[in-house]
């Protein structure tokens, strides 16, 4: 193998061992966030989500959010914000974090679609929706990535 091949081969390898590695953390305080976005210097996923009830949510978590490739444009571009709808009782939101995500909704997702995705800057200015299910995984990441220029 040549030499510059191996070593792309080594990096890229080593880039998604040590993403691969971390929990991806998802806050559920936009405040929190944009204040963490501001000193990253990062856009703002805020994914609206009905955990315990909706099935395209549901596939999305699975099948992106929790790869490596998603796990690694997160760490270098993102901070992530949960906002869950779940409707049964055990899964049961505080009522200050239910009030929390019904405030974002009334900003952010007005027609109460879901799954949706909306990319922010640090301020909370909406970059981009992405509020029907992609064709692929990879689709999914080809369109954040347009959205934030990674």
């Amino acid at each position: 193998m040549k030499p510059l091949r191996l070593l792309a081969l080594v990096a890229t390898v080593l880039t998604y061992a040590s993403v691969s590695g971390q929990e991806t953390t998802w806050l559920t305080d936009m405040d929190a966030a944009k204040a963490a976005a501001a000193k990253e210097s990062k856009y703002i996923l805020l994914a609206f989500s009905g955990s315990d009830w909706c099935g395209n949510c549901m596939r999305l978590e699975q099948t992106l959010f929790h790869s490596v490739e998603f796990e690694a444009l997160a760490a270098a571009h993102l901070v992530l914000v949960n906002a869950d709808f779940p409707m049964r009782k055990k899964n049961k939101l505080s009522p200050a974090q239910t009030a929390h995500n019904e405030a974002l909704a009334e900003q952010y997702n007005s027609s109460g679609a879901f799954p949706t995705v909306v990319v922010l800057d640090a301020t909370g200015k909406v970059v981009g929706k992405l509020s029907t299910p992609q064709d692929s995984k990879e689709a999914y990441l080809r369109a954040l990535k347009t959205l934030i220029g990674a």
